[in-house]
């Protein structure tokens, strides 16, 4: 009985490895296309920024080898993403034989749906927030100062931004797994409204710049996607119960 015992862990270990090295490999793949166009990369992510600057000012690099590291951690991080669905399939094909199937039909949607959310959060950061902000700072910069932002400093601010919006993005995904998991219940969900958008406020003026332009760029989706999430909670919830009464008692 024991050694049936560890040769299913072992199998399962086995298992885990084959997956993290494939997608490790997958990785890798991805690395090559990425680091080629790593300097096209930087420029891209640099655009919103390049944008706000007065005329003639640039970017500067304080380090001696920033100007290499950079780019490559950009290219890293534009593989990661790209080989983000296919990692979490791995994930999901290991740990999905030990779950039944109405905890399939569950699992699935949600790794999907806090995926896409995520990269949605990113892309709004992109696209809608940063030029926002960076013409709000460009504004209350004095004519005397000569504006070089450091490529260094930029990166940590935008993957600070993009970590922000992209796990506020997640909170449909959040309150769904916290009133299917019975911690909460869609009435208090309701209930707590007013104490959440304060402490969505809070959170917000924390992790974004001191500007209010980014303060309330997050607030605001965070809000909207609280009720979005009440809202799919209550749908889910109820087609749950739905089922189960469905079933009876005696089954």
């Amino acid at each position: 009985m024991l050694d049936e015992a560890q040769e299913t862990f072992l199998s399962h270990l086995i298992e885990l490895r084959e997956r993290l090295v494939r997608s490790m490999v997958a990785f890798l793949i991805a690395c090559a296309p990425a680091l080629f166009f790593s300097s096209e990369l930087y420029d891209l992510l640099a655009m919103p920024l390049i944008r706000s600057l007065p005329q003639g000012s640039h970017m500067i690099a304080t380090g001696v080898i920033t100007p290499f590291l950079i780019p490559m951690k950009i290219a890293f991080m534009a593989a990661f993403l790209a080989v983000l669905p296919y990692v979490l399939y791995q994930a999901w094909a290991f740990v999905a034989p030990g779950l039944y199937a109405h905890e399939k039909k569950l699992v699935l949607p949600l790794v999907v749906s806090s995926t896409l959310l995520f990269v949605l959060g990113m892309s709004f950061c992109y696209f809608i927030v940063f030029g926002r902000v960076f013409a709000f700072i460009a504004r209350f910069a004095p004519k005397s100062i000569s504006v070089a932002p450091d490529i260094e400093a930029y990166f940590n601010f935008v993957l600070g931004m993009f970590l922000a919006f992209g796990l506020a993005f997640e909170v449909p995904v959040v309150v769904v797994v916290l009133v299917l998991a019975g911690l909460v219940s869609v009435e208090q969900l309701r209930e707590w409204r007013g104490y959440v958008v304060v402490a969505i406020f809070i959170v917000a003026a924390i992790v974004t710049p001191p500007d209010v332009v980014s303060q309330v760029a997050l607030a605001l989706p965070m809000c909207v996607l609280y009720e979005l999430g009440i809202f799919f909670a209550q749908f889910i919830d109820k087609r749950r119960k739905d089922g189960a009464l469905a079933k009876g008692p005696s089954e």
